[in-house]
């Protein structure tokens, strides 16, 4: 009996375009490889098309945000209003476009640039602009173009005899409810620029990814707001981070700095999340948070000097942003006396990071 059938081949794709992302990452010179890694994980998809658009969409909103944020940051930084205005109108700007527009992945990627930058800058006053935006863009170009080589070179073999069906491309269209939604996650990305103020917060870009990754909704679910289906992404990121930290943290022991029992654990990790993933259920959602975490910690910027120090302060990014935007759903929720939550089925082409 033949075991073998496309979603395997789907889960043997997304390793070797990982470990290939991690290869370029590490010639390139880039400084979080784990990024790199993700970019490698999440742009692949079944069809080549879909890989191909995928990855020119992920390549392109990253170069518009890193040109925007690089233009607009040093005006930005004096002055804490002018930032709170500028993460506002982006922030809302580009999540918006991630859930209603036909170019929906492009919008997410500059959006979520800008707002990496920019608050990284905030975080890092004294790290060179220029050098931040480069490396963002040679992790995003190191991940895309390993997955696009895997794609290709598996349609032209592997996927012959185990095609992949093509997913339909999002419509796009004008969506008050979609417009609402994404003014409340630019309220928490302006709110964890104010904590920045006051205190010093771990991996404030990684919050603001974790803000903007569960705020990632369909259009069609979206009633006065979209509180339930948020949560729900929220515990299953929070979930998924958790099991995968668990499993990572293993092999982080076992390996005891030996860069080979890290890389197994980064392809039994990304096997199992994206198996996961592939499931069909509502779970699907744990299976890429739980990908995240293994790369964030099996995937170090440099094997020869592994250490755990900067993938906790990450975990750690991700698990503020989910308390910084739980009360901002609440308040929105609640204060919305016609507020109606519908509940569909999430439909995982809408994507993530």
């Amino acid at each position: 009996m033949d075991r073998i059938d496309a979603r395997t081949i789907d889960e043997a794709e997304c390793v070797a375009s990982v470990l290939l992302a991690i290869l370029f990452a590490h010639l390139l010179h880039a400084s979080n490889v784990s990024w790199a890694a993700f970019s490698g994980y999440m742009v692949m998809r079944g069809h080549a098309a879909e890989t191909m658009m995928r990855g020119a969409l992920r390549i392109v909103g990253t170069v518009a945000g890193g040109v925007l944020a690089l233009a607009a940051t040093p005006w930005l930084l004096p002055f804490w209003p002018a930032q709170a205005l500028a993460l506002a109108l982006v922030g809302t700007a580009s999540l918006y476009g991630a859930i209603a527009a036909k170019r929906a992945y492009a919008w997410l990627f500059f959006g979520l640039t800008f707002v990496m930058v920019v608050l990284d800058k905030v975080a890092h006053p004294l790290n060179p602009l220029a050098g931040f935006v480069e490396t963002r863009v040679l992790e995003v170009v190191a991940g895309t173009v390993a997955c696009m080589i895997v794609s290709l070179a598996s349609t032209l073999t592997l996927r012959r005899r185990w095609p992949a069906a093509r997913a339909r491309p999002p419509q796009g269209g004008w969506s008050p409810p979609a417009l609402r939604h994404a003014a409340q996650g630019a309220v928490a990305l302006v709110i964890l620029s104010a904590l920045d103020t006051h205190c010093e917060m771990p991996a404030l870009a990684q919050s603001a990814i974790t803000v903007m990754a569960v705020m990632l909704v369909p259009v069609t679910s979206l009633g006065a707001t979209g509180f339930g289906l948020v949560n729900r992404r929220i515990l299953y990121r929070f979930l998924g981070c958790a099991a995968g930290a668990a499993l990572a943290a293993g092999f982080v022991l076992a390996a005891r700095g030996s860069a080979p029992v890290l890389i197994l654990g980064t392809i039994v990790g990304v096997a199992l999340g994206r198996h996961i993933e592939n499931g069909g259920t509502r779970f699907a959602y744990v299976g890429t948070q739980f990908v995240l975490a293994i790369l964030i910690i099996l995937v170090p910027d440099s094997y020869a000097h592994a250490h755990l120090g900067p993938a906790w302060e990450r975990l750690a990014g991700i698990f503020i942003g989910m308390a910084v935007l739980e009360p901002v759903l609440l308040l929105w929720h609640f204060a919305d006396p016609g507020r109606v939550a519908k509940v569909e089925p999430e439909n995982s082409e809408l994507g993530d990071l």
